[in-house]
């Protein structure tokens, strides 16, 4: 069976939903021309996991019905992609379906890679186990918080690209200040190992960060990737990842942000790089072999941090650009890596960096956003979920 539609999107986060919304806004005519591929049930808002694992927001809320935020006039095709052949301008879906399209949007974003640990897999969800990545395992992470008594709480960063690059930071420092205010700190070691040279790429937050983490005496620890974990004994290994050398921690808490990656399907395809990320012009968003085809969020391999906020300044630079393609114009829109990361250094404290690809801060309040506030706190915690769901999913922002 084999189906044709002008655009085709495949996926339907936060950037497929978002492009869906704004070429429609842009051209009513594309009504019943677009179709969205995802298998996916449910919506997520996950930059909203962080509080939910810190106790403050529920799961819940941070959830809605795929169908209820599909737009309308797009066909939505419940179904996973099973080979890209953009030779061909088609599909293949995992259930032998063939989708032909005119143009394609490719953002299915990225997958997370729990086997890439040894004993991961086995131990997330139990043995002082958790991690805010994923919907499952989530609330594991508040329970671990709130019985903790004493101990290593240790918190992981992996030595892959991973979403949002501050997450694990994030709830670091909100264990620590949980640990604080109910008169558990001193007997916490709390711990954040790290492959990276430095808590935060640009230097401005960095320089705040680490003198947060010194203040609160947490103890980071640079170059080091978690590697195994041994749940019965609650011991965790990592390897220093320029000499090679292996230390053991024991954990009573051990939070994990898992490796990631490309998903399988793309690694094959000849739209994506050596690494497997879908290869475009990091200022069209165009691929670079096929100009029927863009990319955006956290599937390419643009070189900012996997943000929404990026996918918040992509979608409009992929929506004109395909435009200009569908009407044989020159591509005059550029996107210049903007992100943004709003790092919760606390309950009630948080810092707001905005950047661009040349790490270079882009600020858009009028003071400084490298201390902590918690009116950021709050714009994260209350505004931001509305501005989601009912201006950036609508195309309206």
């Amino acid at each position: 069976m084999s189906k044709h539609y002008q655009i085709v999107i495949i996926g339907a986060g936060t950037a497929g939903i978002t492009v869906a919304s704004r070429l429609l806004r842009k051209n009513q005519s594309l009504k019943g021309k677009i179709a969205i591929i995802d298998p996916a049930e449910n919506h997520y808002y996950q930059p909203l996991w962080t509080l939910v694992g810190a106790g403050v927001s529920s799961l819940k809320s941070s959830r809605k019905d795929m169908k209820s935020v599909m737009p309308e006039g797009v066909q939505w095709i419940k179904n996973a992609v099973s080979r890209f052949r953009p030779e061909n301008n088609d599909i293949n879906l995992r259930d032998s379906t063939t989708i032909s399209y005119d143009y394609l949007i490719v953002c299915p974003g990225l997958q997370i890679n729990w086997s890439h640990v040894k004993g991961l897999q086995e131990n997330i969800g139990k043995n002082g186990v958790c991690s805010n990545y994923s919907p499952k395992y989530v609330n594991e992470t508040w329970k671990q918080i709130s019985n903790f008594k004493s101990g290593n709480a240790i918190f992981t960063h992996p030595n892959t690209p991973i979403k949002c690059g501050g997450a694990p930071m994030k709830i670091m420092y909100l264990a620590e200040d949980y640990f604080r205010k109910n008169n558990i700190r001193s007997k916490a070691n709390v711990m954040y190992e790290t492959p990276k040279t430095s808590l935060f790429d640009v230097q401005k937050y960095n320089k705040e960060l680490e003198k947060i983490s010194e203040e609160r005496d947490i103890n980071v620890d640079y170059h080091y990737n978690l590697i195994e974990i041994d749940g019965e004994n609650k011991n965790a290994v990592f390897e220093h990842v320029e000499t090679g050398d292996r230390k053991t921690l024991h954990y009573e808490m051990l939070h994990v942000t898992p490796p990631m990656g490309p998903l399988d399907v793309l690694k094959e395809s000849t739209l994506s790089d050596s690494d497997g990320w879908v290869d475009i012009d990091p200022t069209t968003l165009q691929q670079k072999n096929f100009s029927n085809v863009f990319a955006l969020g956290d599937a390419s391999n643009a070189p900012t941090s996997k943000t929404g906020a990026a996918i918040r300044k992509q979608a409009p630079t992929v929506v004109n650009n395909l435009l200009q393609v569908i009407n044989s114009e020159m591509l005059t829109h550029h996107y210049d890596g903007y992100t943004s990361c709003p790092i919760v250094t606390g309950y009630n404290k948080l810092i707001l960096a905005e950047f661009d690809y040349n790490k270079k801060t882009k600020e858009t309040m009028p003071f400084n956003q490298a201390k902590e506030r918690r009116s950021m706190y709050i714009f994260k915690k209350d505004l931001l979920p509305k501005m989601y769901w009912y201006g950036m999913l609508k195309g309206l922002m």
